[in-house]
């Protein structure tokens, strides 16, 4: 199938497309019959296949989300998009490769985008990947559940919490199906840790502690020419104008972990990067996924030079309506520890990784599930006890949740929830005092200097349109 690359649309004449109903889905692709709810194909239908398109072909859509999806032979992988012409490319070559190894024979039906509004004019496409920067999670999104398309999100789920929420308004008004790619919820362990803190095997919970990696700082990088295979002015999104080189991107060569990830322009560092992870994990133990911190304080390095600027070592502190002390910091082992006032419990991901480039602590490996008294991690949970949501594999369930049109076990309000309490601990490690917020406002009290760290201005063109809430 031919790329598209001629036309450039308007996040304008984009969004007045979408408000008028162009962008609904059709039910057929040449011979892919998508899925759209059971009640338009009846039992008999002949596929149940969703055509899917991954927007951003980086690192973790390569290693993690393409392969979740082309996994499953209910799903279809029919287009990529990136804003790296070459990126876009590979991953094309890459998906056609792995379905003409399925299929035994050549394959050709990936179709190429480099702007990911012209991808979501497309009505043959159910679903897509965004497997972006940190910066471009929420704008695409909201484009994308207007466009009435169901998406698997990388996390974190915004920059800014007042994105966060314009995200989870419009996921909510749309009815759309939005999976967050906090795959922990999807880790055997993590699940059985919270099922035994909620059920009251430690007895009750006082504290939890949330092991992070850290990032280390970097040299300064010069100005370079922008590759003439990058669009980078709108890479940079919402975000400012700033020179281009190529450790504040990704690697032209190949596609090992980005510089990106590591400049507080386009996320908040590891606090939001496995923050999102771990304290999602913790507060699914703790029954706070709706809610969030009433008080934070804490402090941080941060890298006095450099073109990487995100925080260094830091231990940030928070204290929840329920009690609980949590405790957030890069000096302690990677992964979450719940302490109650009958013992202790270890969970993390041992030596597992999303990709190769992730960092992990490696003197985790032997331990994905540890406690104080052995006997705890035997336990048996009663059937009249707290079950938690069981999901074998992430991507699946997300394709589930397609098909049966319910709730994915990771859906926005969640991933918002943890990503806001992440970059309340960034706050308070900016500040450097104690806050105090309000979940229920999403607002600090009484303090206009904190409440300014909510948002960001947004650079046009690429500024999210508001729309009317769903609350």
């Amino acid at each position: 199938m031919l790329s598209d690359k001629k036309s450039v649309v308007s996040r304008r004449k984009f969004l007045d497309l979408t408000a008028k109903g162009t962008l609904a889905t059709t039910a057929i692709i040449s011979g892919f019959p998508t899925i759209v709810p059971a009640s338009v194909f009846g039992k008999n239908a002949p596929s149940n296949r969703i055509n899917v398109a991954a927007i951003g072909t980086g690192r973790i859509s390569r290693g993690h989300d393409m392969p979740g999806v082309w996994q499953y032979d209910n799903a279809l992988i029919m287009a990529v998009c990136d804003l790296d012409s070459n990126r876009a490319e590979a991953a094309k070559q890459l998906v056609n490769g792995v379905y003409a190894k399925k299929t035994g024979k050549d394959y050709d039906g990936v179709r190429v985008y480099t702007d990911y509004r012209e991808l979501l004019l497309n009505k043959d496409i159910d679903a897509v990947l965004v497997s972006t920067p940190d910066h471009w999670h929420a704008p695409i999104v909201i484009d994308a559940v207007r466009a009435k398309k169901d998406v698997y999100m990388q996390k974190p789920a915004s920059l800014t919490i007042a994105e966060g929420r314009m995200m989870a308004d419009a996921v909510k008004k749309s009815g759309q199906i939005v999976q967050v790619g906090s795959q922990q919820r999807s880790s055997e362990q993590f699940r059985y840790a919270a099922e035994l803190v909620r059920n009251g095997r430690i007895g009750k919970l006082k504290t939890v502690y949330v092991g992070l990696p850290g990032d280390p700082s970097g040299n300064e990088e010069p100005q370079m020419p922008v590759p003439k295979n990058l669009n980078y002015d709108m890479w940079l999104g919402t975000t400012p104008e700033v020179y281009y080189t190529e450790k504040r991107v990704h690697p032209q060569a190949d596609f090992d972990r980005p510089g990106w990830l590591r400049c507080e322009q386009f996320g908040a560092g590891m606090i939001t990067g496995w923050g999102a992870h771990h304290i999602d994990s913790a507060h699914w133990a703790m029954n706070t996924e709706y809610t969030g911190p009433v008080e934070i304080w804490g402090k941080a390095d941060f890298p006095k030079h450099g073109l990487w600027d995100v925080h260094g070592i830091f231990r940030t502190e928070a204290m929840y309506e329920n009690g609980v002390h949590m405790i957030v910091t890069n000096e302690i082992a990677n992964g979450v520890r719940f302490e109650g006032t009958e013992g202790w419990i270890f969970v993390s991901r041992g030596d597992a990784a999303v990709t190769a480039s992730d960092p992990i602590a490696k003197q985790n490996a032997a331990k994905k599930l540890d406690a104080s008294d052995p006997k705890i991690l035997t336990s048996v949970i009663g059937p009249n006890e707290t079950h938690l949501t069981v999901s074998k594999e992430h991507h699946g369930n997300w394709l589930e949740s397609i098909v049966s049109r319910k709730e994915p076990i990771a859906p926005t309000e969640v991933g918002h929830r943890s990503c806001s309490a992440c970059l309340l601990h960034h706050a308070a490690m900016k500040l450097n005092r104690k806050l105090y917020w309000d979940p229920k406002k999403e607002q600090f009290k009484n303090d206009p200097e904190a409440n300014k760290l909510l948002s960001r201005p947004q650079r046009a063109p690429y500024a999210i349109k508001m729309m009317a809430s769903a609350k």
